[in-house]
């Protein structure tokens, strides 16, 4: 699917894999340090407890910050100018997040071949944004 024509212009053109790969890890950082402080704050055993409370940390971070609630931009796609629209041009709701996020983690449950996909296809979709009809565009 393509972009709907004034979204496509005014948002910019598709991110490629490493900008997504390098804003994922900045997200990744942030999100494990926050998990860590709270895993320690509340004194859960890292090995069970910090594990769930890190993967409920993660989904409310994507999701929400994804959504038009975040802006569609994770601190990390901030800080190298990207943004997660629809393939319409439009923001994803909250919901919509979730299961770009829900993409996202299948995606890296079967060797990371969904996210390496981006790399190869035409539209610089993953797997997660097929499943979610988003594309990550640059927005400078």
């Amino acid at each position: 699917m393509a972009m709907a024509g004034a979204a496509a212009v005014a948002m910019g053109a598709k991110a490629g894999f490493w900008i997504r790969t390098l804003a994922y890890i900045i997200d990744a950082i942030i999100v494990g340090i926050v998990t860590g402080v709270l895993v320690g704050i509340l004194r859960l055993d890292p090995a069970t407890s910090g594990n769930g409370l890190g993967l409920l940390i993660n989904l409310v971070y994507f999701a929400v910050l994804w959504s038009s609630t975040g802006g569609g931009q994770t601190l990390g796609m901030r800080i190298l100018n990207l943004k997660v629209i629809r393939t319409d041009g439009s923001d994803l709701s909250i919901v919509q997040g979730v299961i770009r996020w829900v993409g996202l983690f299948l995606s890296f449950i079967v060797i990371f071949i969904g996210v390496i996909w981006v790399a190869f296809d035409s539209d610089k979709q993953g797997w997660h944004d097929k499943i979610a009809g988003t594309y990550v565009v640059k927005t400078k």
